[in-house]
């Protein structure tokens, strides 16, 4: 049998065997990272004492469901929370974000992010975008962020905005969405937090999406009152078919719960409905899942900086989520990736991504997505709005094998064809 890259040419192995290469230390540094994160989430399965009766689920009203109540306290111990609500009733991270949101805030209240414009979906739920129909602002519930200084948040603007607004909730989102901004660290967020409270005593809420066990700790370790992600990203190890979850302290935890179900309901009722064995098993396989992802992430980062482009982060920076973004500058060339994700997916690797309109999003948005699990961004695929200067975002990826064979035709496609 020929070589997975036998039809290569040799300018292109050489590049990748120098890839190899440069970047092995940063991918035995994942190993280790893995290793520790896969220790925490079985030290959780052991105490819980999680049986095979823990896997069966329930119907209907969901009532007395052993197995939920146990996966929630998992992961209430591997977030290091008082309490956890993880619900295959979540359809995706917006959802679950707005679920938390709405259960915490309401009329008159304020919301404020201080990590610059939240990303678009995100916009909606909030109402600066859309048609603005059900949206916090439709509620009479105010908002604003602050503005990034490059990178960094502004701490002397976010303190004026809070001593002038007194928001209920202070909102920080790891990852970058689509900015260009860098997604932030745990030690930047525990910073953060460590400034909030020097002026105020509101409900510090995190937007983990794509952050979960791509570090040691997570944001509730240094801080962070609640937090909320999605099960089809990290969290669900690729198995997860749907839902999300919200960690943080046992009353805003309950808050949410109302919003989810109902007033009076909260989170006693909710079917489990034959997913709790693949969201127990995703959840412990996601470490290492999650770390495949990175070491993806690592390899596209070192290719295509070695090829010229600008990547963000770079291979050697520490990460602290799954994004991998490559600024192409050039429409055709960043739609030309986009095709070559789908054609090296091992589902629907017949379909030809074009920019289309998508619910939630201002701009056109190309997107590649050969996945299990629809839009699961665990999975390898990509995506980007069709605005200068063209910076698609990579994502996931369930082993690493299947990104670099993928990201290495890619290159051959583009670079070497």
């Amino acid at each position: 049998m020929a070589k997975w890259d036998a039809a290569f040419p040799d300018k292109l192995k050489e590049v990748i065997k120098e890839t190899d290469k440069m970047i092995a230390p940063k991918l035995m540094e994942i190993d280790e990272q893995v290793l520790d994160n896969q220790n925490k989430v079985l030290e959780a399965f052991r105490k819980e004492s999680i049986d095979e009766s823990s896997l069966l689920g329930t119907t209907g009203y969901g009532d007395d469901d052993r197995g939920r109540d146990q996966l929630e306290q998992v992961y209430a111990d591997v977030f290091k929370t008082e309490a956890a609500l993880v619900r295959p009733q979540f359809v995706s991270g917006t959802h679950t974000l707005a679920t938390a949101l709405f259960g915490l805030l309401r009329p008159g209240d304020n919301l404020l992010y201080v990590t610059g414009e939240p990303y678009d979906t995100m916009q909606e739920v909030i109402g600066t975008a859309g048609n603005k129909r059900g949206s916090l602002i439709d509620y009479k519930i105010g908002f604003d962020y602050v503005k990034m200084n490059g990178d960094q948040v502004d701490f002397d603007l976010m303190k004026k905005k809070i001593k002038d607004q007194n928001p209920k909730v202070i909102a920080i989102q790891r990852s970058r969405g689509y900015s260009v901004r860098k997604s932030l660290t745990v030690a930047e967020i525990a910073e953060i937090i460590k400034q909030v409270k020097t002026v105020s005593n509101a409900i510090i809420f995190v937007d983990n999406c794509y952050g979960e066990f791509s570090e040691t700790i997570e944001p509730t370790e240094v801080g962070a009152d609640i937090m909320a992600g999605s099960l089809i990203k990290n969290a669900g190890g690729g198995l997860a078919k749907v839902g999300g979850y919200i960690v943080g302290k046992k009353d805003l935890v309950e808050l949410a719960s109302y919003r989810l179900t109902a007033p009076g309901i909260g989170a006693s009722e909710g079917p489990t409905i034959g997913r709790l064995s693949e969201m127990f098993q995703g959840f412990f396989l996601a470490p290492r899942v999650t770390g495949n992802a990175i070491k993806g992430a690592i390899f596209e980062a070192g290719i295509f900086e070695k090829l010229g482009l600008n990547v963000s982060p770079k291979w050697d920076a520490d990460r602290t989520d799954l994004i991998q973004t490559i600024e192409f500058n050039d429409p055709d060339k960043m739609v030309k990736f986009a095709e070559m994700v789908q054609k090296f997916s091992p589902i629907d690797s017949n379909v030809l991504p074009v920019p289309s309109e998508m619910s939630g999003y201002e701009d056109k948005v190309v997107m590649a997505a050969g996945t299990f699990v629809s839009g699961a961004s665990i999975e390898f695929s990509c995506d980007g709005p069709m605005r200068a200067p063209y910076i698609i975002y990579i994502q996931g990826g369930l082993t690493f094998e299947h990104v670099k064979i993928a990201i290495a035709n890619a290159c051959k496609e583009l670079f070497f064809k």
